[in-house]
């Protein structure tokens, strides 16, 4: 058996990997898929229609539905609870329960509660307790109930101000090509102005603009990247947070103030969250619109993103 499962632990599945750890008091039934390297602790339960990918972690007290999938690399803290049926009644059961995806690298806090047919993008961190009543984006942090999106994971851990850069110029980031920009700006006692030339200012020639508002503080805009088209991101009112991700780094930034602004070039997986509600967010983009030029699957854009290099 290259796999252990302890004297007081029920596996009744035959698909375990090697090297996995099913610990006293977990029930695996059969039909169960667990990966390698696995980590199952005391007292979880797992249903038929489950599989778990390699080298996940499930901590004392989950139970695993049918219908739950987990990616590799996955931690589920104690008590995280999942579901699979959004209208429960005793002795009546769906046609079909509903799924639940937890993709690679994602991380669910302790207490926390996963409803039915949602799906935990890659990278994401749910915080304890929180109640996911919806999908999670890729690398997003969500906290509260119902649980909303208060930052994402990116490298320098906490949102990067433009103000920190040089009083006027262009300063580079952590991900290639995405640069901050910091406008001219005069003031005096009839109000502010700010001022480019595009042909001097923008990386490259506009041909759209278009503006973000009125947006819930709990929504997010974006969560795309362009295959040929840049994008200048300025927000005029209020504030607005933009991630940008290059598949391997991102870095997170708060936009505050008209003189401060944003290029994302493409092959740059864009996300806005955090609208003030007072937020108006201006963009310049270097293509018509075309559908067709968007790239709106992570995964699909971490595996352009690799090829390039």
């Amino acid at each position: 058996m290259s796999f252990f499962v302890h004297p007081n632990a029920l596996c009744e599945s035959d698909q375990i990997g090697e090297g996995t750890r099913i610990w006293a008091f977990a029930h695996v039934l059969s039909g169960a898929r667990l990966g390698s390297n696995c980590n199952i602790c005391d007292g979880v339960f797992i249903e038929s229609d489950v599989i778990v990918g390699d080298r996940v972690t499930i901590k004392c007290g989950v139970q695993l539905w049918d219908g739950v999938r987990l990616g590799d690399d996955v931690f589920i803290g104690p008590n995280a609870t999942f579901t699979n049926d959004l209208f429960p009644r005793s002795k009546v059961y769906p046609e079909k329960f509903l799924g639940t995806v937890v993709e690679a690298n994602a991380s669910i806090g302790a207490n926390a509660t996963i409803l039915a047919g949602a799906t935990i993008g890659s990278g994401a961190m749910v915080g304890a307790g929180a109640v996911v009543t919806r999908s999670v984006p890729p690398n997003a942090i969500v906290v509260g109930n119902p649980a909303r999106i208060v930052g994402y994971v990116s490298d320098r851990g906490s949102a990067t101000k433009p103000q920190e850069a040089a009083e006027q110029g262009i300063s580079a980031t952590s991900v290639p090509g995405v640069n901050l920009y910091r406008m001219p700006s005069f003031a005096d006692m009839r109000g502010s102005l700010s001022v480019g030339d595009f042909e001097d200012f923008l990386p490259f020639h506009a041909k759209r603009y278009f503006l973000v508002y009125d947006v819930p503080t709990q929504e997010t805009r974006g969560e795309h990247a362009h295959k040929r088209c840049h994008q200048f991101l300025v927000c005029v009112s209020g504030s607005v947070h933009v991630l940008a991700d290059d598949g391997t780094r991102r870095v997170d930034v708060e936009l505050n103030s008209p003189d401060q602004g944003i290029h994302l070039p493409p092959m740059i997986w864009g996300t806005q969250y955090k609208y003030s509600k007072d937020a108006v967010l201006l963009v310049f983009a270097s293509e018509p619109y075309d559908s067709d030029e968007y790239i709106r699957d992570y995964a699909c854009f971490k595996a352009l993103a690799n090829a390039t290099e």
